[in-house]
């Protein structure tokens, strides 16, 4: 029998507040019994035999996955690939992951980059669904899914299994997190050797580039079409759109991630978090990408943003230093937005309009474009923007970037003027 379809995966690890949970029962009482029951429930129906190590394999990456519950970014990314491996292993190679050597580790990166089409869906999807107050699998889950850009999809085109490649970047973020996990059982004294060290050519599994990785941004024509359809939606119906135009200016003013914006249970972004030093300058304080506290510097332009969100709000021009205030509150109910997709939402509205201006003024390249943007494009245009005129360090700690040559991606003088002398070239004297 072909080992490949010989079972569809099924999800194994829930959400962070879910797995939290589930940590603190296999704490206090019989693990093997609790997580026996969470495997069963998960591969209810399933054609396949859980194996024996099932259990074992499983809290062992339950036990590493709780380590990074400080940053769900973070624990997301690490359940995705640990996920990956563990059904690999049960499924396909039969094996425990406490077992894998080097070559069976190559043979699943191979496998990673060319899965099979019962491992890919085409579309993202909740790993499980409440059913009458209880967790059921999803049963549109797969490990691996193939999506289409903004823009084709807005076009009619819909992703295809055959169409799946896992990038460059991918690979080696399967290869970092392997090796983090099997670095910490050998601390643990679970195993002895770290089967993702002994790879000595990871290279030949990664796609060589000599290109600059692309920043994606809005041109100078796009922003301005995008900021001043927010102004617009702003003064035509304030209700509703103020909070998009602050929002806007947030995500491009001070480089925010679209998480940065939103409540968590790690972080609840309030007007407070606006504050002023004992030098009289402003900033904002954020917990962002690792679970990171960040100061970053609010400009005068920002500034008064904020002065306008908060007039609309009937609040004081200014923060105090004990002020609750959400700082992007719902519009229906109370409390602060909690939901990416929500902001999601409100920029892709503003963008919508933005392309029909474009389109308007006779600028369909520019709308064209402007189709396939995303809110993370903003935090890039920003950055872009920025990285002209201020020292790239200032602009660095801003944003968050852990080293300069982060930051130096964003800078596109250079790369604009190589473009500008090549345009003039001639082919024929």
């Amino acid at each position: 029998m072909d080992n490949t379809i010989k079972a569809k995966p099924y999800p194994l690890f829930d959400t962070l507040e879910q797995l939290q949970e589930q940590y603190k029962q296999c704490q206090a009482n019989d693990s093997k019994q609790i997580i026996a029951v969470w495997l069963n429930q998960c591969f209810a129906g399933a054609d396949f035999e859980l194996p024996h190590y099932a259990h074992r394999d499983y809290l062992h990456v339950l036990n590493f996955l709780y380590s990074y519950r400080g940053s769900v970014d973070t624990f997301n990314a690490y359940r995705r690939e640990l996920e990956r491996m563990i059904q690999w292993g049960w499924l396909i190679q039969d094996q425990s992951i406490l077992k894998l050597k080097r070559a069976e580790i190559e043979t699943f990166i191979e496998f990673c980059r060319n899965p099979h089409q019962r491992w890919i869906g085409i579309k993202t999807v909740s790993r499980f669904i409440d059913k009458n107050g209880q967790r059921h699998v999803n049963p549109l889950w797969r490990p691996f899914v193939v999506k289409v850009s903004k823009k084709l999809f807005q076009d009619g085109e819909r992703a295809e299994k055959i169409d799946f490649q896992l990038s460059a970047t991918g690979i080696k973020q399967t290869f970092a997190i392997l090796g983090s996990f099997y670095n910490y059982l050998i601390q643990e004294e679970i195993t002895e050797i770290n089967p993702v060290l002994q790879i000595r050519q990871k290279s030949k599994f990664i796609r060589k580039t000599q290109s600059t990785p692309m920043v994606r941004r809005l041109s100078d024509i796009q922003w301005k079409a995008v900021i001043e359809t927010a102004v617009i939606l702003a003064e035509e119906n304030p209700a509703q759109h103020e909070r998009t135009l602050f929002i806007m200016n947030a995500l491009y003013g001070m480089y925010l991630r679209v998480s940065e914006l939103t409540a968590t249970k790690r972080w609840i972004p309030t007007m407070r978090d606006f504050f002023r030093d004992a030098n009289g300058d402003w900033w904002f304080k954020t917990v962002g990408k690792g679970n990171k506290l960040r100061q970053i510097a609010v400009s005068e332009a920002m500034l008064l943003a904020l002065k306008r969100w908060r007039k609309h709000l009937n609040l004081t021009p200014l923060p105090s230093l004990d002020e609750q205030t959400a700082l992007i509150p719902k519009i229906i109910g109370k409390g602060p937005i909690e939901s990416t997709r929500a902001i999601r939402n409100i920029v892709q509205i503003c963008f919508d309009k933005a392309v029909e201006s474009l389109i308007a003024d006779n600028k369909n390249e520019e709308a064209d474009l402007l189709r396939s943007a995303t809110v993370h494009w903003l935090r890039h245009t920003g950055i872009s923007d920025d990285v002209k005129i201020r020292p790239r360090e200032h602009v660095r700690d801003d944003a968050g970037h852990s080293s300069s040559a982060i930051t130096d991606r964003y800078i596109d003088v250079e790369l604009r003027e190589r473009a500008k002398s090549a345009a003039k070239k001639k082919i024929k004297q």
